[in-house]
């Protein structure tokens, strides 16, 4: 079967996983026409309104809360000071009365990058986006390690960035009532579970890259295929899945429960799978792996067994991280544009601190596969 022979998949349902609109857009395509934020003078936060009568005060948190108005006034800010029970009490009353504070205050001229974990091999390309769009509009770019530093947002409140954008985080519905009561914008890029619906959100065409890396592997003539896939609460990662197996399916080849492992998404869960895989009575003849740290781990897989990649086992990665082109030999990969993301992201945060409304509350980027040495048709057994 050639690649002219193989049907079309149906489209995934709600685009790649997301609830809401979600919009492809050409990874190449510039951002500054469709996000950035219409201002008197750049880098400024918009003007903000007075109190509307009937709306939310202070001393109305304070009084449903059962505390002063300071105490409010404190955990809006992040100061410290206040018990773990309080804090809780008034962000719940917070989050229910749909406070926004209205009095302007001083806003620090920088974006804040929160990553879950800064060792991720994916934070520079992402931060390189979010810097470029800064610098044009002369801000700084701050950066926060989330999993490391359990009270970073009370750290990120004092500081009051401009903007904040949350990197492979999960559902922030605590940290966005938070933050939009200080009146700080929230972006999540690429969210690991579902994004809470008000967030807006930037992502990667997930599901259509897992279907065209599969494709791929289909026309070269495989179809004993595998698929790494990383931790099933990680939303790009079942998108990706998705994509794999709408693919198998549209092309009639079954999907063996054996050849489907679930990993963390590195490079020893790459080797331990990849060299459970070689090991089966009917190995796969080639792998598709959520991310290129697992396609490397199998390719240490395969050398550990005396196989040869792409004469013996085909492997295709995903994000086209530096040192995909590096590896014996070169990894075919999907790209996953992580710097136009990265100034998406910081492009969608502006919109939203000059109080402008943006077109859409999802962007997802576009996907290509790049086509290198690790992949060839499969050896007659």
């Amino acid at each position: 079967m050639t690649g002219r022979d193989l049907p079309e998949p149906p489209a995934p349902p709600g685009g790649s996983g997301y609830s809401g609109e979600a919009v492809a857009v050409p990874a190449p395509a510039r951002r500054a026409k469709e996000f950035a934020p219409a201002r008197a003078e750049k880098g400024a936060p918009a003007a903000r309104r007075g109190r509307r009568r009937g709306e939310t005060t202070v001393a109305v948190v304070a009084r449903l809360a059962g505390v002063s108005a300071p105490t409010v006034s404190k955990v809006l800010n992040g100061h410290p000071g206040v018990a773990a029970e309080t804090r809780a009490r008034v962000e719940q009353v917070l989050r229910e009365q749909d406070y926004r504070r209205p009095d302007a205050v001083t806003q620090a001229p920088m974006l804040e990058v929160a990553f879950q974990a800064l060792e991720s091999h994916l934070a520079i390309e992402i931060m390189r986006g979010v810097a470029q769009v800064a610098g044009a509009r002369q801000l700084a770019v701050g950066f926060t390690e989330t999993a490391s530093a359990p009270g970073w947002l009370d750290q990120v409140l004092r500081r009051r960035p401009v903007a904040v954008i949350a990197v492979y985080g999960a559902a922030m519905r605590r940290e966005h009532a938070r933050l939009a009561a200080s009146g700080i914008p929230l972006v999540a890029l690429d969210p690991t579970g579902e994004p809470v619906h008000s967030v807006p959100s930037v992502g990667a065409a997930n599901w259509n890259g897992g279907l065209t890396a599969t494709r791929h592997l289909l026309e070269l003539g495989h179809r004993r295929i595998a698929m790494i896939g990383g931790p099933p609460g990680f939303l790009a990662a079942r998108a990706r899945l998705d994509g794999f197996r709408a693919a198998m399916d549209a092309a009639g080849v079954p999907v063996e429960p054996a050849l489907l492992r679930t990993g963390s998404l590195s490079y020893e869960d790459g080797l331990r799978h990849g060299r459970d895989l070689l090991a089966l009575a009917a190995p796969p003849t080639a792998v598709f792996c959520c991310n290129d740290l697992l396609a490397l781990g199998v390719y240490e897989a395969a050398r550990r067994a005396g196989r040869r990649v792409p004469d013996d086992l085909s492997v295709v990665g995903f994000d086209d991280l530096e040192f995909a082109r590096w590896s014996g030999p070169a990894l075919t990969t999907i790209r996953q544009p992580l710097a136009e993301m990265g100034a998406a992201a910081a492009d969608l945060a502006l919109t939203l601190a000059a109080a402008d409304t943006p077109p859409r509350l999802r962007i997802e980027l576009a996907t290509d596969l790049v086509i290198r040495a690790s992949t060839a048709p499969p050896h007659p057994r």
